[in-house]
């Protein structure tokens, strides 16, 4: 069963607050982006407003972690008789 939108965009929001990264001093930002793009960003997670679409957003790339990348580095690091199962 697929995380709805408004779950993930709170537990994201909420780890951002833990982290210090939302609050404080605010800072206007501007540019220009597509308006589908921004339509389907908006619908996927719910958001109605440009500002929480982008505070969100922010949020996002700013908790991502390296897992996959960390993961494709250790190809070939793992003993292949290594027992995996559980």
């Amino acid at each position: 069963m697929p995380v709805q939108p408004n779950v993930r965009r709170r537990a994201v929001l909420e780890t951002a607050r833990k982290l210090g990264l939302l609050g404080g001093e605010h800072r206007r930002i501007g540019g220009r982006v597509c308006r589908d793009q921004v339509a389907a960003a908006k619908k996927k997670s719910g958001i109605t407003s440009d500002t929480e679409l982008i505070e969100y957003a922010l949020a996002k790339v700013a908790l991502e972690d390296d897992f996959g990348t960390r993961l494709i580095r250790r190809k070939g690091l793992v003993a292949k008789d290594v027992d995996l199962e559980f």
